[in-house]
């Protein structure tokens, strides 16, 4: 019987580590669903559901993932995901925020707050120090579910949240 679980990759960011890790997991049989990747810093993390065919257990692509070349010193934790396989409703992106400036503490806190006031939904959420010739910018961007019938408050909270931080706020919805 299959069964489903939770991939979880950290190491040196390094190329070819998506395509190591995703090469070996398909090598096994295994289909990959939701799958996150994210340099961070100077390392990196992937993190993935996936459906383990019969015979292919949590510990072999453990040791799998940790013999590649790719994934050197990384650390590996497979574990069976009890969760949902498939995201709900509010697990589908319906607006892109992109919040732009100067780096504020508290910023994440301050916008996820407002996201939250309006039962929004963050489902993917990066935020890098971006250098530059005037000194560094600091780039945070989100995708969201936003219920339809509070889209428009939301956002202008969203909007002035960010204005109140002296940062620019631009937004789309998604296609």
């Amino acid at each position: 019987m299959s069964r489903t679980v939770l991939i979880s990759v950290f190491c040196r960011d390094r190329p070819g580590l998506v395509a190591g890790i995703a090469g070996r997991v398909f090598e096994l049989g295994a289909n990959l669903g939701d799958t996150t990747f994210a340099v961070l810093g100077e390392g990196a993390e992937f993190t993935a559901v996936a459906v383990l065919p019969d015979g292919v257990t949590a510990a072999d692509v453990e040791r799998e993932l940790a013999a590649l070349p790719e994934a050197e010193d990384a650390k590996v934790k497979v574990r069976d995901y009890t969760l949902g396989a498939v995201h709900g409703p509010s697990g589908h992106i319906t607006h892109r925020i992109e919040v732009t400036g100067g780096d504020r503490p508290g910023l994440i806190m301050r916008l996820a707050e407002a996201f939250g006031q309006f039962g929004a939904n963050i489902v993917r959420l990066n935020a890098e120090t971006i250098p530059g010739t005037g000194g560094a910018q600091y780039a945070t961007r989100f995708a969201v579910w936003i219920p339809p019938e509070r889209a428009d408050a939301c956002l202008a909270t969203v909007a002035n949240t960010a204005g109140e931080l002296k940062l620019i706020c631009r937004w789309s919805k998604a296609t």
